[in-house]
């Protein structure tokens, strides 16, 4: 595994996109969003939002990415899975490399896997929304921009994934991270966009609900602001992870939260692949 070292921000628009991106309306209070049909008479997101046509840099030509910087990075770290559909090896096989990747990004001690979701953009290419799970089962791309923790939610996760540890009164502190991986060759129409830590307000970050059927998370959803700094790694391929932290209980000097959404790339190949991806969240704790 090699995590490459990436100028701050290119300055030619040969470096990059500029494309939509679908940012919570300014007037937006406690969003909330259904996993599942909702109940009669409320709506599958109870927010609007607007798309703001925004620079999105090409990350393969900066320097200098950290987790704890910027909030993300990109690894050169193939997988032996080869059939990401098979449930087992994916538990068994790509669990284990994707701790590993976590731990050497953040020098922790412990990483737990706790969830994977694959996503496969829809035929068609409809607008892009939350990302809910088609009638076959696959979830979509998600382009509702969102970091998947709170400063709640985060300290909940910690909880529930060392419930039963001994570790839970040695923990220094500790971070949830997001590694998200191409699975059918490169990404050439709908890739994901990272927003840069460093370029996020707190004041800007507002707290979202996402209700499944049995259970309701809290999430950040991201209002405009024309300081954020977009990214994206171009023609991602199966052999390269793209981390990003998505929680840390440290509140002064590193990434804590790192906004993103799959957005459209401009002009793409009319027999372009679908996108395909999986996502698994990792809790890393230093004890």
């Amino acid at each position: 595994m090699h995590m490459h070292p990436h100028l701050p921000y290119p300055d030619s628009e040969a470096d990059g996109v500029i494309a939509p991106l679908s940012y919570l309306a300014a007037d937006a209070v406690r969003p909330v969003s259904y996993a599942f049909t909702p109940p009669p008479g409320q709506p599958w997101e109870s927010a609007s939002y607007e798309a703001r046509d925004c620079f999105i840099a090409d990350a393969r030509r900066q320097q200098g990415l950290a987790l704890d910087g910027n909030g993300f990075l990109l690894a050169d770290a193939p997988s032996a899975v080869r059939d990401f559909d098979d449930e087992d090896a994916i538990v068994a096989t790509y669990y284990a490399e994707a701790m590993e990747l976590a731990l050497t990004a953040t020098g922790g001690t412990h990483a737990y896997v706790f969830d994977h979701l694959v996503r496969r953009r829809e035929a068609g290419r409809a607008a892009l929304s939350f990302g809910r799970a088609s009638a076959a089962g696959r979830a979509a791309a998600n382009g509702r921009i969102h970091n998947d923790y709170t400063e709640e939610s985060g300290r909940r996760r910690l909880a529930l994934v060392l419930r039963d540890s001994d570790l839970l009164p040695f923990v220094q502190h500790f971070s949830i991270v997001n590694i998200w991986r191409a699975i059918n060759g490169p990404v050439q129409d709908t890739p994901l966009a990272v927003c840069d830590a460093r370029s996020v307000q707190p004041a800007e970050l507002v707290r979202g609900e996402v209700r499944y059927p049995r259970r309701t998370g809290e999430i950040f959803q991201l209002r405009h602001a024309e300081h954020h700094r977009w990214s994206y790694f171009s023609r991602m391929d199966r052999h390269e992870a793209l981390l990003f932290k998505q929680y840390d209980s440290r509140t002064q000097g590193v990434a804590r939260f790192t906004p993103h959404a799959a957005f459209d790339l401009p002009d793409i190949p009319a027999d372009a692949p679908l996108r395909e991806s999986i996502e698994v969240r990792c809790l890393v704790v230093h004890a």
